[in-house]
């Protein structure tokens, strides 16, 4: 269980002198409640969620006015915290209750499950065990979405090797994948990188749109021509 875990990594850390640190994740779905209450309200329950298990908030993202049934990676706030923390490398994120995160269960299980791959720990203040809880309705989108994944991976697969096969007969010899930019454009991926580093001035890093836009103005654009988009320079950075 997430809590158990956590609470494992914290007395560990401690062991030998240091705190966890974590992010906390706001967000408020209606305009009307920007500047209200809620924001505060949410920031207290992180807070003291943090205070009492022995987690450090070193930074916050806030959603305001943002649909708690957008996926994660179209939330501005939310893909400039994924940018920040991978060069942090802080991976602990608090929440208030599961629906700040997102209010529809099948954006909160596939976000839980990108963030988990990536080796997050996702809690929500008001019950550490939320996005681990083993309910019928949970266990049936997670194995609908897996058996949608699945299938979406073979049909991709299929029809990859179908289009390499055409292109093989025709070329008179055997033609692969296509290969990533790692190996396409090392510089591409060598700029995403020095600039996701902090400023050693001002020890703050570049959200993953800012990076995008210096990457336009280095002339690095799509095979299409195009600006990259936040979710693009994400994956440029885990090369």
């Amino acid at each position: 269980m997430v809590f158990s875990q956590m609470r494992q990594r914290v007395e560990a850390m401690k062991g030998v002198g240091a705190s966890v640190q974590a992010i906390a994740y706001l967000r408020t779905s209606s305009a009307a409640n920007v500047g209200g209450d809620s924001d505060q309200r949410q920031r207290q329950a992180i807070h003291a969620y943090a205070q009492g298990n022995g987690l450090e908030v070193v930074k916050e993202f806030y959603d305001a006015a943002v649909s708690g049934a957008d996926a994660i990676d179209q939330r501005e706030g939310f893909t400039d915290l994924l940018g920040w923390a991978a060069t942090s490398e802080v991976k602990t994120i608090i929440v208030e209750n599961a629906s700040r995160f997102a209010r529809d269960l099948i954006v909160q299980e596939t976000g839980y499950a990108l963030l988990t791959a990536q080796g997050f720990t996702l809690i929500a203040a008001d019950d550490p065990d939320a996005f681990t809880a083993d309910t019928p309705t949970a266990r049936m989108v997670r194995q609908i979405l897996g058996a949608v994944s699945e299938f979406e991976k073979a049909n991709l697969v299929a029809k990859l090797k179908g289009a390499r096969d055409r292109a093989s007969i025709s070329a008179g010899k055997r033609v692969e994948g296509r290969k990533g930019y790692d190996d396409t454009n090392p510089k591409l991926v060598q700029d995403a990188k020095r600039l996701a580093r902090k400023s050693p001035k001002t020890g703050k890093s570049r959200s993953l749109r800012q990076i995008a836009e210096e990457l336009t103005v280095l002339g690095h654009t799509t095979a299409t021509g195009k600006a990259f988009s936040a979710s693009q320079v994400q994956r440029l950075l885990a090369y």
